[in-house]
This record gives C-alpha cells, structure tokens and sequence, in this order.
C-alpha cells in the first residue's frame, strides 16, 4: 500500500518504513475510535444517565458539533504549520482532559461545556493522520487506499466502539467508559510522538491560509457534499440513538445495530475497494459518481432506519448504510489523494472533517422534529439532505474536469507569494 519515501518526514528510527508508519497510524486511529465512548454515548448520558431528556441530549450533541467545526480549523492550521506530531500530541492529550471531565460532571450547564470542548478535541487527529499518509505514499491509487482506509477505521472503530460500550453501559455505567476514552487519548499521542518527527516536513513550513485552499472550487462542492452526505451517515451516533431512545430501547440494543455495522464493514469493504479503487497506481474511476452513489445510500439506510421500533430493524438499516459509508470514503480519500497540494494537506482534510463536523449539528433540529412531527418528518428531513448531496456531485464532476487542476496551480501561486 505504501511506499518507502520519504522517510526523513515520518520517522524516528532509521529502521523503520514509511510503510509501517502508515500502518501504525491507522491502527492507532481505529483504536481511538473504538474507544470514543465519550462521543458516541454523549447523548445517551445527557438524556438517561444525568436524566435531562432529550431535548437536552440533542443540545449537548449540537454544541459537540459547534466545537468540532472550531477544533477541524485549528486541527488543520496546526497540523500544515507546526507539524503532525505536534497537533497529535497536543490535541489528544486535550482530548483526554475532556474525556476525564465528561466523566466528572452531571449539571446541564457543565455537561454543555464540556461538549464544546469534547467536540474541539475528538476528530482532531484526522487532519494530521491524512498528512502523514499523503508524505509517505506516492501514487494516486495507493494514497486513496490509504486515506478510506482511515475512513475505514474510523467506521469499524465506531463500530466496535457502540457494539462494546452499549453492553458494558448497560451493565456498569457510562463514567467508566469515558475514563477509558481519555487513557486512549493518551496512548495515541504517546504513539505520535514515538512514531512522528519532530520536526515539521520543508513543504509544510511554508504559510497557508484557508482562503488559499478554499480557492479551490472542487474543494468548496465536494464540501457540500460532504455535508449533507455526512448528515446521513453520523445518523448512525447522532440519529439511531435519539431514536432508539425514544422507543424505550436499552443502550445494549443500540450495541447490536453497530455489530451489525461492524460485520458489514468487514464483509463488504475488500471486495467494494477492489472494485472502486483496484489494485494499480491509477484511479480507475472519477470520485464523483461514486460520491453521489454513496450519498444516495447513505440517505436510504438512515431514512429506513428512521421507520424503525425495532432493534432487528434498526440493525438491518445500521447495514444497509454500510456500502455508502465505504463509497463516501474512498470518494474523500481520492480526493484528498489527488487535489491537495503538498503543504496544505492538512487544511484540505480539515476542512472536509469540518464538513462532517457541520453535519453533527442537526441533532437538535431531528429531535424538535421528532416530537414535532414524528417518525415521517424525520425520514423526510434526511432523505433530503441525501438528495442535496447527490445534486453537489454534478458540479463537483465539472470542476474536477475543468477547473481542478488550475484551482491548485491558484492555491501554489499564493503560497508562493505570501511564504516568508
């Protein structure tokens, strides 16, 4: 999957490739999120573990999504100006801290707070992770393998993370899990700084600006679509939750619907990347129409779920969701492979993480929707934002032909003028 170059970038240790360092991190992402319980049983201890409802779970979910846009940004400047070790072993370390503090607090006020920074801190790694893959691979095809498969660890570590956490929440409560979330923090930044340089790459000491990378116009459509996309599939944390709770369903039966995840992710991922991806040095399809594709899945799988009461039928749609998860991620992997120039990675990756971070925010708005107009408005809600993405990749495609190419050759030439 990954090359040898360039080695000066990524290690600390003569012997070791830029191939196991690629490796290493991967493991390390799924690890952190399989043990993410602080995020995924947010909503579930905001509205049963404290007893605020609800309502309140949604809030506390919508404020996780406020700091997750903030911390996407200063995730990606950290990561292009100072280096990746130094934004992973910060930003986990503080991550950790809110970890140990969600455990800690019980009052709305306090439990809001700690969301915001919860949400600063939990994705923070992607942008750091995604640079490391693009310095150590250097073809089109093996960087998208590489960067859906982070996208890949990230689902089956929710996954694993939902299906484990549900039955031991169940069984001895929430606080203990968010102790382990933090100790996993730790050890992945324990990880960065063992496995990462200490130093920054020459091309990424060069200054960039959003408004650099956002001169992009590919960059700002597959944004969009990342959102409403992205809407869709974090309905698997954000949405089944609000909803399984409103059915009286315990945590352990939210835990069978992300096994179900689990084993979908495992069964389908192999033969649906050999079939989109390939085993050569070159693309063998354009990303748009596989990102349409998986966002038209994603909105089928979320808007079955929504009609569900069951926990066999909550699992089944936690599984039809899984080939768009996996098309949506080779799409942003090929992308991020692709279009990113060197040196700006970082922003590149965090401002389509953003995007995800965007789409946390609606719990809110499905909870009022749910106790306002039921089960159907919800259903309609998500399908629509499936629709509007679908729509993005029209553009998108026109871009990419057209537009892409000069977009980055726009972006290096302020990089150019405005580097000290």
């Amino acid at each position: 999957m990954a090359t040898d170059a360039p080695l000066g970038t990524l290690l600390t240790a003569p012997a070791r490739t830029a191939r196991s360092v690629v490796w290493i991190l991967l493991a390390s992402s799924l690890a952190v999120k399989a043990g993410g319980f602080a995020w995924d049983f947010l909503s579930y201890y905001v509205a049963t573990g404290t007893g605020h409802g609800t309502a309140a779970a949604g809030g506390a979910l919508t404020v996780f999504g406020v700091g997750w846009c903030l911390g996407q940004a200063g995730s990606g400047w950290l990561t292009d100006r100072l280096g990746q070790r130094s934004a992973l072993t910060v930003l986990m370390l503080l991550s950790a801290a809110a970890c140990f503090a969600l455990a800690l607090v019980r009052s709305l006020p306090a439990l809001l707070t700690v969301s915001l920074f919860l949400g600063m801190t939990m994705e923070a790694h992607r942008p750091a992770v995604s640079s490391a893959i693009n310095d150590a691979i250097d073809s089109d095809a093996g960087r998208t393998r590489a960067q859906a498969m982070l996208y890949w660890s990230a689902n089956i570590g929710i996954a694993v993370c939902g299906g484990a956490g549900g039955y031991i929440a169940h069984h001895h409560g929430y606080r203990g899990l968010f102790l382990v979330n933090g100790l996993v923090c730790i050890g992945f930044a324990l990880v960065a700084r063992r496995t990462l340089s200490a130093r920054p790459p020459a091309a990424e000491q060069q200054a960039h600006s959003y408004r650099q990378v956002l001169a992009d116009p590919a960059l700002r459509w597959i944004g969009l679509a990342a959102v409403f996309a992205m809407v869709c599939a974090w309905g698997l944390v954000s949405v089944l939750p609000l909803l399984m709770t409103s059915d009286g369903l315990p945590p352990s039966a939210y835990g069978t619907a992300m096994v179900a995840n689990t084993v979908s992710v495992l069964v389908l991922t192999p033969p649906m990347m050999r079939v989109l991806v390939g085993r050569g040095e070159q693309l063998k399809y354009p990303l748009a129409p596989i990102l349409a594709a998986g966002s038209a899945i994603l909105g089928l799988g979320i808007t079955v779920a929504a009609m569900q009461h069951t926990t066999i039928g909550y699992s089944i749609a936690a599984a039809i969701l899984v080939p768009g998860e996996i098309c949506y991620s080779v799409a942003i992997g090929a992308f991020i492979s692709t279009a990113a120039p060197a040196g700006a990675t970082g922003r590149y990756q965090a401002v389509l993480s953003g995007a995800g971070a965007i789409a946390s925010l609606p719990p809110l708005g499905i909870a009022l929707a749910l106790d306002a107009g039921g089960r159907v408005l919800v259903a309609v809600l998500l399908g629509s934002c499936a629709l509007a993405a679908v729509l993005a990749c029209r553009p998108l495609a026109r871009a990419l032909r057209s537009t892409t190419r000069p977009a980055q050759a726009e972006v290096r030439a302020l990089v150019s003028q405005e580097a000290p």
